[in-house]
């Protein structure tokens, strides 16, 4: 039977939601680093889809295709709205808010981001890079005579359509999917020494 010790062991003092870090690319701004203030996200969620096939009185489960969720972000607001100002510029370039046009092209819709999950001692244990995004929501800032001790924060609302994973030799694909695995060291195969 397993002893309380058995457990410490394998539980390794476990990972802690609080030690994350946020940076968004756009076309529109450049880079949003969120170290300080992203308030809080979440490692990005994916579904395969089932469909059903009756069979004789059975059903057969069979993958669908691949789904990805969208992914939020809460921030907080800095005095001088910059983060909040980028998002909006973002959203305004997408689609104006007087005229249903745009000033990017296709291409320049699309922004990337990465959630990153830190160690206790703030190394990295995995990214997610997520590709292809662009923001669907810039959520309300509420106000309130009555709203004491507490700052501004907003919640952004992006489409996503695609997420990669960093640091854990997975990249969730199959065929035609790059695969990101970082290795170090020597090897030897029948004396040709190979570096890595």
């Amino acid at each position: 039977m397993a002893t309380i010790s058995d457990f410490k062991n394998n539980f390794k003092g476990g990972v802690r939601p609080n030690l994350f870090q946020v940076i968004i690319n756009a076309p529109v701004f450049g880079q949003m680093n969120l170290e300080f203030l992203g308030k809080a996200t979440s490692i990005p969620a994916s579904t395969v889809n089932k469909f059903e096939v009756d069979y004789r009185g059975r059903k057969l489960a069979v993958p669908g295709d691949r789904v990805f969720a969208d992914w939020s972000v809460t921030i907080l607001n800095d005095p001088e709205w910059v983060n909040r100002t980028r998002i909006e510029q973002w959203m305004n370039a997408i689609t104006e808010h007087s005229q249903n046009i745009s000033s990017l092209n296709n291409s320049q819709v699309y922004g990337q981001a990465s959630v990153t999950q830190l160690s206790r001692e703030g190394g990295v244990l995995r990214s997610y890079r997520i590709q292809d995004i662009f923001p669907t929501e810039c959520a309300a800032i509420e106000l309130g005579m009555g709203s004491n001790d507490t700052v501004e924060e907003f919640v952004v609302t992006f489409a996503v359509n695609n997420f990669t994973v960093d640091s854990s030799g997975l990249d969730g694909g199959s065929s035609g999917s790059s695969v990101d695995i970082s290795l170090g060291g020597q090897i030897n195969l029948g004396g040709v020494n190979i570096t890595l």
